[in-house]
């Protein structure tokens, strides 16, 4: 399982960085495209997304493989 990646405010855009780096991956203009950039990674390493607000805060995230609590129904 890879790093989940991290999608925070830096330097006035948006950066996505690796869990516990101490640099980000990659600068984006906007959140959503850091958020693509973020789930294309995760889902690589099947890890998990955390897209965090303005303020540092986490307010959503999603997990790509190793979710050790999925959903119970199965559509």
């Amino acid at each position: 399982m890879g790093k989940n990646q991290h999608v925070v405010p830096h330097n006035g855009k948006w950066a996505v960085k690796g869990e516990n780096n101490k640099r980000v991956t990659k600068e984006f203009p906007t959140q959503n495209e850091a958020i693509k950039k973020a789930e294309e990674i995760a889902k690589n390493q099947k890890s998990e997304t955390k897209i965090h607000n303005k303020k540092g805060a986490i307010r959503a995230g999603n997990s790509y493989g190793n979710d050790p609590h999925p959903p119970k129904d199965k559509k």
